[in-house]
């Protein structure tokens, strides 16, 4: 009977059944096998509406859909022009660095591509860039924001890992932490490769007129990080708080004080902003629901067990790793991946004495390159349709960037240093 229902879940979602409902069946008919009262998966809705870092989520995620409808994003690109674009291959990095910033507050790199690539491609051609390398670097750069504060994906890792009830514990800052120093590598690292990539293109003089012009347009915006991040860091802020702190001073910026955001274009901002977040709770929901049934069938145990006879050491499950996450990301949006799979993973990679702050690095940097690996990698569409050009280009265009985010990876994975010492949880 199991196994009929389990080809019928699968036949669901083939045939475009909402993600949420292929799990609460499969949660509800597991609960109903072991004879526990359904009722546990309204329990579970429950506990996570007690949560008190449950607050942060709407709240940054409003704050991305304010930031992305207003001119911040030009604000942005047009400071870090006039402040880097005398360096060799500067625009890339002003590329690279305004993608980041903007994925880390909106936290999706779709996002990104739409609302920065008509301001960031045609300028990267205009200043002599090649077609192919500019297509690879903005289509790559939209995913890079991932890693760094106060990024969705980063909390809600944190969140199913706190929900678990496991051996494993961490705290939201501790990951904000851990994903500083593995993101500045992958942006150095572009970074370099995008100044010696472009070395002999002539570079603009530094013009402070321009810089002075650039700083005083963006003097609004420009506290933002300091204030959010400075107070994360600091401890001055719970990241709930500076969730809090965000949506207001983005709110006062953009529809007060620049009034760019007309109030009659408020209402469907702000149901745009909750439908994304109402799928994001609702199949977080559903997920803890399916967890607690994973957990009580020990299904980890048994996975662990399993790959455990067949993997002997921690290297090689991590090669494994990897290969999979990679996989995943291409196949599966971050949010579904990250409530799917992390109840999954956790207790096995605990087995083999991986920090589960670690481990959500690792995570997340596959799934930051899942983005726009082929065939299926999510940013190779968006932007094909974005820039109006055909796919197969776009796979020829990411594919150096792919290769050096690779190697970051890898790093990430096999240095946990990168990932544990600023939380100090090296040892």
């Amino acid at each position: 009977m199991s196994w009929l229902f389990t080809v019928m879940l699968l036949a669901l979602a083939l045939l475009g059944a909402p993600l949420f409902v292929i799990i609460a069946a499969g949660a509800l008919f597991g609960f109903y096998l072991i004879d526990m009262d359904l009722s546990v998966v309204i329990i579970e809705f429950y506990r996570l509406a007690e949560m008190p870092i449950l607050l942060a989520i709407p709240l940054f995620t409003f704050a991305g859909y304010l930031l992305s409808e207003s001119q911040a994003p030009a604000r942005l690109v047009r400071l870090t022009q006039a402040l880097l674009g005398w360096m060799p291959g500067g625009l890339a990095i002003v590329a690279l660095l305004t993608c980041a910033l903007f994925t880390a507050f909106t936290g999706a790199s779709g996002v990104t591509i739409v609302a920065l690539g008509a301001l960031l491609y045609p300028a990267l051609v205009r200043a002599g860039y090649q077609q192919r390398f500019s297509l690879g670097l903005v289509t790559t750069s939209g995913s890079l924001g991932l890693l760094f504060a106060p990024s969705l994906p980063l909390i809600l890792y944190g969140i199913i890992v706190q929900q678990l009830g496991s051996e494993a514990s961490l705290s939201i800052d501790e990951l904000f932490l851990a994903g500083l120093l593995p993101g500045l590598l992958m942006l150095a690292v572009l970074s370099a490769w995008s100044m010696w990539r472009q070395k002999g293109l002539s570079k603009q003089a530094f013009d402070w007129r321009e810089a002075r012009a650039a700083l005083w347009q963006a003097k609004w915006e420009l506290p933002l990080p300091f204030i959010v991040l400075g107070g994360i860091y600091s401890g001055f802020f719970a990241v709930s708080e500076a969730a809090a702190v965000t949506i207001l001073y983005v709110f006062i910026v953009e529809v007060l004080i620049h009034r760019e955001i007309p109030w009659l274009r408020m209402p469907g901002l702000i149901r745009e902003a909750m439908i994304m977040v109402g799928a994001i709770l609702i199949i977080l929901g559903v997920s803890l629901a399916s967890t607690n049934y994973i957990i009580d069938a020990q299904i980890p145990s048994r996975l662990f067990a399993f790959i455990q006879s067949h993997v002997d050491n921690k290297l090689t499950f991590l090669i494994l790793l990897n290969i999979f996450l990679l996989l995943l990301g291409a196949m599966l949006d971050i949010f579904s991946a990250l409530v799917i799979m992390v109840p999954l993973l956790l207790p096995i990679a605990m087995g083999y004495d991986i920090d589960p702050v670690h481990l959500g690095i690792i995570f997340l940097a596959n799934m930051q390159l899942g983005y726009f690996t082929p065939p299926v990698g999510m940013n190779l569409f968006i932007a094909s349709f974005r820039f109006n050009r055909p796919i197969t280009e776009l796979y020829q265009s990411t594919l150096p960037f792919f290769f050096l985010l690779l190697a970051t990876v890898i790093i990430i994975t096999y240095w946990p240093w990168l990932s544990l010492w600023l939380p100090g949880r090296m040892g």
